[in-house]
């Protein structure tokens, strides 16, 4: 789905338990910010005071990094502060001739306020506002998004339910003057999850990219027999059916809630393997897992998700109350 929009950034997991769970999950409400970040109708007033940090190591040399800040009142609801960023490293800089005549950047910005109210007991909705900065050497572009969800949650029974509309918005600016303005990965979700009553699991199934029934990528490279010797309809290529598109469509998650201070946790994205997998070598390319850890007054996470047989992604998260410093 990459490559069709700009910002795709945007689509990035904003921590080390989203990363480990598939890549989304926007059905949990529990006291982790980072939840809110994903979906603002899972902010409450857990989060109120809670400092959440992540730094991912990605692919080829490129790191990226999330902040927020949440902030809980009684009878207006939970707000939350923050910025996400991409920062795609240091590039030479050369003249037609090929002399370096210096260095310059590439990165990109998001920054986020969002906010969260509770309507009664099982619904709360959301919404978060995204300004957008986007820098490539002398090409600058600046945008505009919001997430808009809702949610659904029986806690008694463990059921939460969320439904989200992510990156509604436009370029305000293009990189070039008089460009056409590109689009945002605008993207609807519906998101389940579902503990269970007498063991420590918790089951997730997110559906994704709703708003696009067809996520089959056509490559001409692909399927088809080279040979001279094959038969012509065998040549044909063999497109993927119903069922191969629906994976696409959904990740399955879970957590296993051992202790209250430690969890495992285990997800698998189709989507992500069906379009990354070199079809010699699979690997594990579309699972991730990952652990949290609650220590002293902080939580500790990490993910790690196989993209490709070239490498994987280790993601990093922190949080804390910061109440909890002052005596």
């Amino acid at each position: 789905m990459g490559g069709n929009n700009t910002y795709e950034f945007l689509n990035l997991t904003s921590s080390a338990r989203v990363s480990s769970l598939g890549g989304n999950q926007i059905a949990v409400k529990d006291d982790d910010l980072f939840l809110g970040i994903e979906n603002p109708a899972l902010l409450n007033k857990e989060m109120d005071n809670k400092l959440a940090m992540t730094y991912v190591g990605y692919l080829a040399d490129i790191s990226y990094g999330v902040a927020h800040y949440g902030k809980h009142f009684e009878k207006a609801g939970t707000f939350q502060l923050g910025v996400k960023y991409i920062d795609y490293g240091s590039f030479t800089e050369t003249d037609q001739a090929g002399n370096e005549i210096g260095s310059f950047t590439a990165g990109e910005y998001a920054f986020v306020l969002g906010y969260g109210r509770e309507l009664d007991s099982n619904f709360s909705i959301g919404a978060n506002l995204k300004t957008i900065y986007s820098s490539f050497y002398d090409y600058n572009s600046i945008g505009l998004a919001a997430d808009v969800g809702l949610t659904y949650a029986l806690s008694g029974k463990g059921l939460t339910v969320s439904l989200l509309a992510k990156n509604i918005g436009r370029q305000l600016s293009t990189y070039v003057e008089n460009q056409e303005k590109e689009d945002l990965p605008f993207e609807i979700q519906l998101g389940l999850s579902k503990r269970l009553e007498k063991v420590p699991i918790r089951f997730g199934f997110i559906f994704q990219h709703l708003q696009q029934w067809d996520l089959q990528y056509d490559n001409p490279n692909d399927n088809r027999e080279s040979s001279i010797l094959t038969d012509a309809n065998e040549q044909e290529e063999k497109e993927p059916g119903f069922f191969d598109n629906l994976g696409r469509h959904i990740i399955f998650n879970a957590e296993f809630l051992l202790t209250e201070n430690f969890n495992i946790r285990f997800g698998y994205n189709y989507l992500r393997r069906a379009e990354l997998k070199i079809d010699e070598q699979l690997g594990t390319v579309g699972i991730s897992w990952g652990v949290g850890m609650r220590i002293s007054k902080f939580h500790l996470s990490y993910g790690r998700s196989a993209y490709h047989q070239a490498g994987a992604t280790n993601t990093f998260s922190v949080s804390t109350r910061l109440s909890d410093f002052i005596n």
